[in-house]
């Protein structure tokens, strides 16, 4: 039985002396990037055997003084949602990162710093960019949505069904033509706007002196509780940050080590480059051990209008072990049943009290096969070899398809309302296959 009692604390100070780490989160815009589009990525690191499906809801418009269930909360629903493509922890609402039919990217990650973290449930930050995706259709109004949300709901409650897990969020957004970093502590919050370059997030504060929409009363907070004198130039992250976190953007880290893999790329930055990024292990942006990453997600948002966005997912751990798979909104999208998890209803432990007294099965057919090719990988040494070049020629004919649909401006809606579905199968041939070959050579 999973109860407070027994599971393991995690306040953003660590676990049996492990740091607080989990997911990074990138963007590079004109002029850093090939073809004039905007790149973003994001790997999600969460507990090492949660499973993450890939799940997508249909633009939708409803009723007037509808409510709407978050994963703990129900707030109000709004007239109409767009559609949405997600990557999201099985066992809850929101989602880890996701796209919307506008061409608008979210991704979150956990911050923590002086202002307290609330246990008492609210909306999670997970919810918060599902929130986001379904009712914005430009990443400044992305932000809105989202702080206007955080002022009426708030934020807090577990964000893990295996351990006791809480933790303020930070955002990184896009949409074609700019990007924003949105930060919070607890009500209080800043926001970055981000017009080119490149800019990474982490699980620490990073907006400094550069803000262009605050929390009206963010500032006076800070100096009643004597955060900040009101004379020095203010620094969301040396003010709200622990004192001991103030100047962590100096140190190595994974912060860091993403900021000179994106500044590597900075001018030739595609796709491809930046699913690279988040398969680099040596800076730990592609993490293992008790905390791993347990999905990817990279899109491209070109300038022109008249081209599609174009969102690739894993739906499985370790993406340097893992197929990017690609989605593309359009009418009439082939149900994504291979990436989605098993449902209990109201018999989940998210939903019944007290809360996650035990922890189902919530493997999606993906994740299985998976599951048993990483073993394979691991065990016999040729046969996964082979197994994962198979996997990079997959990979390397989607994104040259793909390619051919940006530049021949160009594209088979009916082969796209199937895309993604018809990678996941391509991708689980190739396990099946290769489990099939292994049974025969025993």
């Amino acid at each position: 039985m999973l109860n407070s009692a027994n599971r393991p604390q995690w306040n953003g100070i660590g676990i049996r002396n492990m740091e607080p780490t989990s997911c990074d989160t990138f963007v590079a815009l004109p002029p850093t990037t090939i073809g004039n589009r905007t790149i973003f990525g994001k790997n999600s690191d969460r507990v090492f055997d949660e499973v993450q499906e890939i799940v997508y809801f249909p633009a939708a418009f409803h009723g007037s003084g509808k409510k709407l269930e978050c994963t703990y909360i129900e707030i109000e629903q709004v007239s109409e949602t767009y559609a949405v493509i997600l990557s999201r922890p099985s066992w809850l609402w929101g989602a880890e990162m996701g796209a919307n039919e506008h061409g608008v990217c979210i991704g979150n990650e956990a911050v923590w710093g002086r202002e307290e973290v609330s246990d008492e449930e609210a909306l999670l930050g997970m919810d918060l960019v599902r929130l986001g995706l379904e009712r914005a259709d430009t990443a400044e109004k992305a932000v809105t949505t989202i702080v206007n949300l955080l002022e009426k709901y708030g934020q807090g409650g577990n964000c893990s069904e295996s351990m006791v897990f809480s933790y303020h969020n930070s955002f990184l957004i896009a949409d074609r033509h700019e990007a924003w970093i949105l930060e919070t502590a607890g009500q209080y919050w800043a926001a970055e706007k981000i017009e080119e370059g490149v800019r990474n997030i982490s699980n620490q504060l990073c907006i400094t002196t550069k803000i262009d929409r605050e929390h009206p009363k963010m500032r006076e907070y800070a100096k009643e509780k004597g955060w900040w004198d009101g004379q020095k130039e203010f620094d969301f992250t040396a003010v709200y940050s622990r004192p001991q976190n103030s100047w962590i953007t100096t140190l190595t880290g994974r912060y860091c080590e993403g900021s000179k893999l994106l500044n590597k790329y900075k001018g030739s930055m595609t796709s491809e480059k930046m699913m690279e990024i988040l398969r680099d292990k040596e800076s730990g942006i592609n993490m293992e051990g008790e905390f791993k990453t347990t999905s990817s997600m990279v899109s491209i948002l070109p300038t022109d209008p008249t081209l599609p966005c174009i969102h690739f997912f894993t739906g499985t751990p370790d993406p340097e072990r893992s197929v990017f798979k690609p989605f593309i909104f359009v009418p009439n999208i082939t149900e994504l049943l291979d990436t989605s998890s098993p449902t209990f209803g109201q018999e989940d432990p998210v939903k019944k009290k007290p809360r996650f007294q035990n922890k189902p099965d919530r493997k999606h057919p993906l994740y299985r096969k998976h599951e048993e090719a990483v073993e394979m990988i691991i065990s016999n040494k040729e046969r996964g070899r082979k197994m994962l070049e198979e996997m990079k020629i997959l990979e390397k004919e989607m994104l040259k398809e793909m390619e051919s649909v940006l530049q021949n401006k160009s594209i088979d809606v009916n082969r796209a309302a199937s895309l993604f579905s018809q990678y996941v199968n391509n991708e689980m041939k190739i396990y099946e296959s290769n489990e099939f070959k292994s049974e025969n050579q025993n």
